[in-house]
């Protein structure tokens, strides 16, 4: 009896009270993780600013190679390709360069200079540049292997191209074709008609 009194004068917590407390909680939890999100957004921009003046000496026909871009989201990202980015540590004050590989992610560079990670992703752009450069020559012919293939002369006289017959030339390879065609016109008509020969010589 005593007991069932107690619990009457001492009302517990009720759900409607504890779910405004959870909110609260919630709300204050998002707010920090907001500020923590700008302020890993801010770091992140400057150090793309930095970074403006190295990709400016990128040569255009390689530009293609990279994609720069500050990516917001639960972790802010700043990519430079499509396999390697900078973001932050868990301090919100170390910049972190790493690159996804086949192997797994490494970690390329480390520091909360924010020079260091320039000079990192410098490096970095600067090996991708050699990288393809050694593709585009493997990919020709090496210039000690065309060297020794031989060019024939454009001079050669095998080599150059027959000129066809014009002027007096064509005129001469004319006549001579026009006496062929005639003498053998006279020698059919003789054989077919004997008469019309004998005839011509009597006149």
């Amino acid at each position: 009896m005593d007991d069932e009194r107690l619990r009457g004068e001492t009302p517990g917590l009720s759900l409607r009270e504890a779910i405004r407390a959870a909110r609260m909680e919630a709300a204050e939890r998002s707010g920090v993780i907001v500020e923590l999100r700008d302020a890993t957004l801010a770091r992140l921009s400057m150090l793309n600013e930095l970074l403006d003046p190295v990709f400016a000496q990128v040569p255009l026909e390689h530009v293609d190679l990279f994609d720069r871009g500050l990516m917001p989201g639960e972790i802010p990202r700043l990519f430079i390709d499509m396999v390697a980015h900078v973001t932050l540590a868990r301090d919100r004050r170390t910049y972190r360069f790493l690159q996804d590989t086949r192997s797994g992610r490494h970690v390329l560079a480390e520091s909360t200079n924010p020079n260091d990670i320039v000079d990192a992703v410098t490096r970095y752009i600067a090996r991708r540049l050699i990288a393809r450069e050694q593709a585009m020559v493997s990919v020709g012919t090496p210039p000690e292997i065309e060297a020794a293939v031989p060019h024939p002369a454009p001079h050669h006289p095998a080599m150059a191209a027959p000129v066809p017959a014009t002027g007096r030339q064509g005129g001469g390879l004319a006549f001579v074709l026009g006496l062929i065609f005639g003498a053998l016109a006279t020698l059919a008509l003789a054989t077919l008609y004997p008469e019309i020969i004998d005839r011509l010589w009597l006149r």
